[in-house]
């Protein structure tokens, strides 16, 4: 047995715990960040109506900028580990807003690759690994609740962007609307990054003589065992297990993010209605997220894992002929729910897993195999419709790969029972 390096105790005197205002500053970055990022759909017949640029072709933006956010996530992950969140935040903001507020200038198809696949992907690759990597490792005893609470954010910003985008479309033309996207989240980003701090217990080795110190408050006692390095730990069938089941639904929910207010649109309900209903998709998230924060520390993380999966095979009953939108939303809401509850335990998992040695390259990786998900199911979906004139097989698909993907998190064991790491790298 590996004899333990040292503890953390319990509680500690201190009075405040610096921890909240890194959770409520990631919560306003989620919201801008994943608020813009949500209108992809509002922006999709705009963009057909302007240029005549088929589905497939305007998906394939979408979906390569997802490919590139995941290999950004890797570097962003990575860079956190060793510089900290302020500096990749702070990078990442500037280069979101940027590709937004470009975006209003496009004209040709080189252009949207270039402003939204390259730039805004750059900029998006912050999103996750750096802001998830941070919360784990400023939390052990309620880190699945902090978890779910950042990413209520993004939910948040998912459900409220849509609808105003669809309004500022309508009144100030799709260019202005991604110039005024664009601007306001890169003064949001910024300025909240600007108080971000990074891990706590870099370079400390606690003893009864620092027990006093305000950034232990939280901790609870832990006994160092194992850590792993990315290479260990994609060595390991844990590792592919979680990052193929997050494949999956990264797939499943990125072609509804997409396609479903096209696809309502294309069954008569009106461009305001569609757009309630891409906002109903991030209210599904939200009490995910909600629901995953308040369950997972009370009966586990992989438990609930899979129990997440579960509603999201509810995509599969819109291949029914229904036209009504409270219906479509209704399921849109079920399976969001279901990937609200999913997306924030990969953070959790990989650090119960792994540990927090190399927890933003390994967080990097697997979001990245997660982003190739999302990347090819609006390119799938896409494709799909241009051949068939409509969205069944893309939704036969998606139900597919999630029962993949609920059979492989059914398999997921710990890699050694009673591992335990610190928050300390």
């Amino acid at each position: 047995m590996i004899k333990p390096e040292f503890a953390l105790p319990a509680k500690t005197k201190a009075s405040f715990f610096y921890g909240y205002i890194i959770v409520g500053l990631i919560f306003i970055i989620q919201l801008a960040m994943v608020g813009s990022s949500a209108t992809s759909g509002i922006f999709f017949k705009p963009l057909i109506n302007e240029f005549g640029w088929s589905r497939a072709l305007i998906s394939g933006a979408f979906s390569f900028s997802r490919i590139m956010q995941g290999l950004s996530g890797i570097i962003m992950g990575g860079l956190n580990d060793r510089l900290g969140p302020r500096v990749v935040i702070t990078i990442c903001g500037f280069l979101a807003g940027a590709g937004f507020m470009l975006m209003s200038r496009t004209s040709a198809v080189w252009q949207l690759y270039l402003y939204y696949v390259v730039i805004l992907g750059v900029g998006m690759g912050g999103a996750f690994a750096p802001q998830m990597s941070t919360i784990a490792r400023w939390f052990t005893q309620r880190r699945n609740l902090m978890t779910g609470i950042v990413f209520i954010g993004g939910s948040l910003g998912g459900l409220l962007t849509p609808p105003a985008v669809n309004w500022l479309i309508s009144t100030a033309g799709w260019q202005n609307s991604y110039l005024i996207i664009g601007a306001v989240a890169l003064v949001i980003i910024v300025l909240a990054a600007q108080f971000l701090r990074g891990d706590p217990y870099r370079g400390v080795r606690v003893t009864s003589a620092e027990k006093d110190k305000p950034e232990i408050r939280e901790a609870e006692p832990i006994i160092i065992l194992k850590s792993f390095s990315l290479k260990e730990a994609v060595s390991t069938k844990q590792f592919w297990i979680v990052t193929m089941a997050f494949f999956s639904s990264q797939f499943c929910l990125s072609t509804l993010m997409v396609h479903i207010v096209p696809h309502a649109t294309d069954l008569g309900i009106s461009s305001a209605a569609a757009a309630n209903i891409l906002a109903v998709l991030s209210a599904g998230f939200l009490f995910g997220c909600l629901a995953v924060g308040i369950g997972a520390d009370r009966i586990g993380v992989r438990k609930v894992y899979v129990i997440c999966l579960i509603p999201m095979l509810a995509i599969l009953l819109l291949l029914l002929p229904v036209s009504e939108a409270w219906l479509i939303g209704l399921l849109v809401f079920i399976v969001s729910f279901g990937n609200g509850g999913n997306a924030p335990l990969v953070s959790t998992l990989c650090a119960e897993l792994f540990g927090m040695r190399s927890h933003g390259l390994i967080l990097g990786l697997s979001s990245l195999i997660g982003a190739l998900g999302g990347a090819l199911g609006p390119f799938v979906a896409g494709y799909v419709f241009d051949t068939n004139g409509n969205y069944r097989w893309a939704f036969i698909w998606c139900g597919a790969l999630v029962v993949a993907g609920l059979v492989m998190a059914v398999l997921l064991r710990p890699i050694k029972a009673g591992t335990r790491d610190s928050p300390s790298p």
